[in-house]
């Protein structure tokens, strides 16, 4: 099932109701249908979305964010602690969506969560994750073998054939009591390859504990998946002058309302492992649009400009020294890029990213001044 991270633009929060599940295959605790059919252990599909260990249900919404209910646990370990919980429960994925200002990122079938102050009200540099399918911990061997004895998907086969499916079963009872737990596989359907990658994989997997299979998720794909959700405010540009500028005339440069200049996104396996990337405003690019022989940018800006002062010295922003009339739309285009550098939170994965870039392009007129000069 799919929970939708809300990296959409600012305010847009829409909770819609109902449950939906995929047809297809099975992952996990509990079965996928049609028409709303979940089953698994405890589960149940009412408006509140509780749920057992490993059943999905999902609550959509259009064009908005959709939330799942799912009880989960967060881990005691801290960031990047690997713990051994009697239920690692937690939602089941996150998705956003890539239309102009969003940002794309689909978990399917998987149980991390994506949150922070940087999933929500910002605009997303387009991060894509390398591995577009992994393994992620699931239930114990009594969990699983509770959910695929009482699984509705499997009534038809009982019925067709008991002996099959007690034969099916055995490789569930053979697990009762050992260490371990089961891992099944999760997706980015936001990634054209991720379809793919996931059907050439196991069902689920038996893993030993302090083990992680290839394909395993890994502290470094869930950090990976926290840049991918990450997003910062789109900055508002104010100009002095504003409505037109002048050749020769310094054109002052700064932002507006960026509220918190710290964003973070955690992706988490609640009770297993988590991992936090944090961006932090840091500096503002100037492209006044055309080269130097028209435009001198001065970007002694600190990170989000400096504002008009009436008698201060221009230190942000572009001196035009030539008039727009003969550009496009008699304008130049001026872009203000905001830098964000991100870090990984307490360093539990060595990974430097690129920062995150978000810019506004705003249209500058600039005239000239003409003046006449006569004998007296």
């Amino acid at each position: 099932m799919n929970l939708v991270v809300p990296v959409l633009t600012a305010g847009m929060l829409l909770i819609g109701v109902g449950a939906h599940v995929e047809a297809g295959r099975q992952a996990g605790v509990g079965a996928h249908g049609q028409g709303g059919g979940l089953v698994g252990a405890g589960a149940q599909a009412g408006g509140a979305g509780q749920v057992g260990a490993g059943a999905y249900v999902e609550r959509s919404g259009r064009d908005g964010v959709v939330v799942q209910g799912l009880r989960g646990v967060r881990s005691a370990g801290g960031a990047g602690a690997w713990v051994d919980p009697a239920d690692p429960g937690g939602r089941t994925g996150a998705r956003g969506e890539q239309n102009g200002r969003r940002t794309s990122l689909t978990l399917t079938h998987s149980k991390i969560v994506v949150t922070g102050n940087g999933v929500k009200g910002g605009r997303s540099d387009g991060y894509r994750l390398t591995s577009p399918c992994w393994y992620e911990p699931g239930p114990t061997p009594e969990e699983m073998l509770k959910a695929q004895e009482n699984s509705a998907d499997h009534f038809a086969r009982i019925k067709a054939d008991e002996a099959s499916f007690l034969r099916y079963l055995q490789q569930f009872k053979d697990k009762i009591g050992k260490p371990g737990r089961w891992w099944t596989p999760a997706y980015n359907a936001a990634d054209p390859r991720g379809t793919a990658c996931w059907t050439d994989m196991e069902l689920f997997v038996f893993v030993p504990p302090n083990t992680t299979p290839p394909q395993g998720i890994t502290l470094r794909e869930l950090a990976d998946i926290a840049r991918a959700a990450l997003t910062v405010p789109e900055p508002t540009v104010k100009l002095n002058p504003d409505a037109k500028s002048y050749v020769n005339l310094p054109t002052w440069v700064w932002l507006d309302g960026l509220g918190e200049t710290t964003r973070s996104a955690t992706a988490s396996i609640p009770g297993v492992m988590s991992a936090t990337v944090v961006a932090t405003l840091k500096s503002i690019k100037i492209d006044p649009g055309v080269g130097t022989d028209r435009a001198e940018v001065s970007e002694d800006c600190g990170p989000s400009g400096r504002p008009y002062v009436k008698g201060g010295t221009f230190r942000c922003g572009v001196r035009y020294l030539r008039a727009s009339l003969d550009q496009p739309r008699e304008v130049y285009q001026l872009t203000v890029t905001t830098v964000w550098p991100v870090e990984v939170a307490d360093n539990v994965v060595p990974v430097q990213y690129a920062p995150v870039e978000v810019g506004v392009t705003r249209d500058v007129p600039v005239g000239e001044v003409q003046s006449t000069v006569t004998n007296s």
